[in-house]
């Protein structure tokens, strides 16, 4: 599940998170909500799986999408980072997400919550 050439070899950390996959409804749909909203990309590996491509240019895969009708919710949840929070909020719901809790203060900094078409909660945070 790599898009990488032996020359370009991912960096692992041992121990550390190295691949999340999501359970989605429809592929194109969650392509076309995660590539609206966060500009992500990907590689197709057929109808029912596709691979999500590393942010910044960096080589290989972070994650999948595997296309079932049995979509597992309210697991981990996965929390992306923004530099600027209002603006990937307002691209999020551009995109046809939900915010299910909007922007709110933790110790950490600020966040929000959403589902994306296939009903999958993430976060998005950032420092100020």
């Amino acid at each position: 599940m790599s898009n990488t050439s032996a020359e370009e070899t991912p960096t692992h950390t041992h121990h550390g998170i190295d691949y999340i996959e999501f359970t989605v409804r429809d592929i194109p749909a969650a392509k076309a909500f995660y590539s609206a909203a966060f500009g992500w990309t990907f590689t197709d590996y057929g109808p029912e799986y596709t691979g999500i491509h590393r942010m910044g240019g960096e080589a290989g895969e972070s994650g999948g999408f595997f296309q079932t009708d049995d979509v597992k919710t309210n697991g981990p949840l996965v929390i992306l980072y923004s530099s600027d929070l209002d603006a990937t909020l307002a691209s999020v719901e551009k995109a046809g997400g939900t915010i299910v809790n909007p922007i709110f203060e933790f110790p950490g900094g600020k966040r929000f919550h959403f589902t994306d078409p296939s009903g999958n909660e993430l976060a998005v945070w950032s420092p100020t």
